[in-house]
């Protein structure tokens, strides 16, 4: 079941807004206006948020955990498309639009989501350049972010899941003293990412930390160089 933050929590809720970079930058004003519409609730490991075909009647931003972005091939095999963590929205797409969703979204983690209505999400982006720029900064990060995927699509098998690996750094990376530090997801959920069977994965991720390129631990994987491990892209 999913629960929904008690009112003691509010305030930690609007700060936790505040802090993803969509809203840096804007208007105070702007914000308090948005914010007296949205709603917070913590889901639990895989649950399902949204599913393909719902329409979109609310943009979503999540303040802590991720989630991964589904849709189904031909064959009616699973496809990750994407993993989104804390500081990022997802659902905006169909608001926008006024379509229904493309994808499934479910959560891989206890997850903090808040849902804005799509109506004042919409005329945040009218009104306030500075929302627009954010909305267009995210749209062509993740642009980018499928091209690499798609160029190399025919590459080996260490550069894909390496290429996947920088991919969730560049979405996800938090640095520390030892690297940078993503989410030490499971290896399912990389061989899908990859388009790698699972057992090709476990075996190029454990060559990676012979080679000191990553440190795998329980709920985190560090690369303590980012430009060694894009060199085996080339």
């Amino acid at each position: 079941m999913e629960d929904r933050y008690s009112p003691d929590s509010q305030s930690n809720i609007k700060e936790l807004m505040l802090s993803t970079p969509f809203f840096d930058g804007l208007p105070e004003e702007a914000v308090e206006k948005v914010m007296t519409h949205v709603n917070s609730r913590k889901h639990p490991s895989n649950q399902v948020i949204l599913l393909e075909n719902d329409w979109g009647s609310s943009v979503y931003f999540i303040l802590d955990g991720w989630v991964k972005i589904r849709t189904y091939n031909l064959d009616g095999k699973e496809v990750t498309l994407n993993i989104l963590g804390k500081g990022e929205l997802f659902g905006e797409m169909a608001a926008l639009d006024e379509v229904p969703r493309s994808t499934d979204v479910i959560t891989l983690a206890s997850t903090l989501i808040c849902n804005m209505p799509a109506q004042d999400f919409a005329q945040l982006i009218h009104t306030e350049p500075v929302a627009g720029i954010r909305l267009a900064q995210l749209m062509a990060r993740r642009l980018r972010q499928v091209n690499r995927r798609l160029r190399l699509r025919e590459a080996d098998a260490q550069a894909r899941v390496a290429d996947i690996l920088l991919f969730l750094a560049d979405g996800q990376g938090i640095n520390s003293q030892a690297g940078t530090e993503i989410p030490n997801l499971p290896h399912r959920e990389l061989s899908s990412l990859s388009g790698l069977a699972r057992e090709t994965v476990t075996r190029v991720l454990s060559k990676l930390e012979k080679k000191s390129l990553i440190k795998r631990e329980q709920n985190t994987l560090c690369i303590p160089n980012l430009h060694a491990l894009e060199r085996i892209l080339v």
